[in-house]
């Protein structure tokens, strides 16, 4: 592609350590037909061979190296910076993108000039449906007075396969970037909605993800941490100190009662070592709201 030259399409992956997966990924976006499209994969320092086999797909994609992981919406928006598109395309790259999925994507975007993001449909490897559509944000039941007057139904869309006009984003001025792995879609579709576009959905262009294969080798306690403070974060960010003040109780008594029914039942569970899991998350969960309402 030229230097000038734009493009219908631009796919946009972030890896990290995910050479097993990518193959599968790259050569079901190039199986898509009828449309002009670019490719840009940025990777955030992986410790695997995730770039040497990128290189062997470079005549097929403009491939940017971080030195350090920058997080997700850091390498999103390098990405951004450097795409051709009129569309563009957040990917996983533990995914594969069924046939006809790219063409489904544009006409429903061109069909739809009020939807300023969409998601797309999105299923597991067994083919049952995956949830990628969410209709309250986290915490909304404590903030009407900030969500209200929103357009549309859909509050949020799964990240994982999302394409968004390259109008709303360079409005929206991308990622933010104090989010470094979740919650940024949440962010993202958030924003466009205060900014009156709507969340759409396309049912039509359907995407298989096998789902959280960068957190694999992590404790399940560092990604419920990591989860847990993007959430904080974006309560933080959009929500008054009064509606903080709210979930953090709510948040706060709910940590008590599990802790207390977990423990109280612990003597007669077999699997002893999930309910302890799921109690250090509580403890957790605990710690970071009472510490935030101190």
């Amino acid at each position: 592609m030229g230097k000038n030259e734009t493009c219908d399409l631009s796919v946009i992956i972030v890896t990290y350590n995910t050479a097993d997966l990518l193959p599968r990924c790259l050569n079901s976006i190039a199986s898509q037909t009828d449309v002009f499209f670019e490719t840009i994969v940025v990777d955030n320092a992986s410790t695997d061979n995730t770039v040497d086999l990128l290189r062997e797909f470079a005549k097929h994609i403009n491939l940017l190296t971080n030195e350090k992981n920058a997080g997700f919406a850091r390498a999103n928006n390098q990405a951004i910076s450097a795409s051709k598109g009129k569309y563009i395309y957040f990917l996983n790259p533990d995914t594969e993108v069924h046939a006809g999925a790219f063409k489904e994507i544009l006409r429903f975007m061109k069909e739809h000039p009020e939807v300023g993001i969409a998601g797309t449909r999105i299923v597991n490897p067994d083919g049952s449906p995956q949830s990628s559509v969410e209709y309250k944000y986290p915490g909304q039941r404590h903030a009407s007075e900030e969500l209200k007057n929103l357009r549309g139904e859909i509050a949020w869309i799964l990240g994982a396969s999302m394409v968004a006009r390259q109008d709303t984003i360079h409005a929206l001025g991308g990622f933010d970037e104090r989010f470094f792995l979740y919650a940024e879609d949440i962010d993202l579709c958030l924003r466009a909605r205060k900014d009156g576009w709507l969340i759409g959905y396309i049912l039509d262009a359907v995407i298989t993800h096998w789902g959280g294969q960068s957190e694999l080798e992590n404790p399940s306690y560092e990604v419920w941490a990591k989860k847990l403070a993007a959430e904080l974060a974006f309560f933080q960010k959009h929500y008054t100190k009064d509606t903080l003040h709210s979930i953090a109780r709510s948040n706060i008594l709910q940590a008590y009662w599990r802790i207390f029914s977990l423990k109280a039942t612990m003597p007669f569970l077999k699997n002893k070592e999930e309910a302890l899991n799921k109690l250090d998350k509580y403890r957790l969960t605990l710690q970071v709201f009472r510490d935030r309402n101190a």
